[in-house]
């Protein structure tokens, strides 16, 4: 069964109600589509010294990474203030669109921010991040395209 991205965004959703936000109170949920249909949440989980805090969407890639997988099509995104309905659109910070480019094409991965899963937008990676810094700039393959690892 394909997953539409209405039901995305419902997974999104969900995955904010998991966020650990005591100092910002801004509850993010991300829920990552990997090219297999398999799903990955993710949600923001804070700390007191805030660097070490992460993001819902890093989250869900390093979850994702974790379990061997490589190949992505699309990520949801929603957030909004603890405790309240989301209400406004919650796009990735740039250090997560880095991290996407790390693993996704920038011209056919696909961003869904929404305030429900019937109020969304699509956007593209490239348009988040345009002119991006990936790895053939280092004059590597992406490790999933060099048969996957770590040099």
């Amino acid at each position: 069964m394909e997953l539409t991205d209405e039901q995305l965004v419902g997974r999104a959703l969900e995955a904010r109600e998991h966020a650990y936000v005591p100092y910002s109170h801004f509850a993010v949920g991300a829920a990552l589509l990997a090219e297999d249909g398999t799903v990955y949440q993710g949600c923001n989980i804070e700390n007191a010294a805030y660097t070490p805090s992460n993001c819902a969407e890093r989250t869900a890639f390093f979850k994702a990474v974790y379990e061997g997988q490589r190949h992505f099509s699309a990520i949801a995104v929603v957030g909004g203030p603890e405790g309240q309905p989301v209400s406004d659109w919650c796009t990735p910070c740039g250090v997560c669109r880095q991290v996407m480019r790390e693993f996704c094409d920038p011209d056919s991965f696909i961003i869904i921010v929404a305030r429900s899963p019937e109020e969304r937008r699509s956007l593209l990676l490239r348009d988040l991040l345009p002119e991006g810094f990936g790895p053939e700039d280092l004059g590597h393959h992406r490790a999933d395209e060099a048969g996957g690892g770590a040099a």
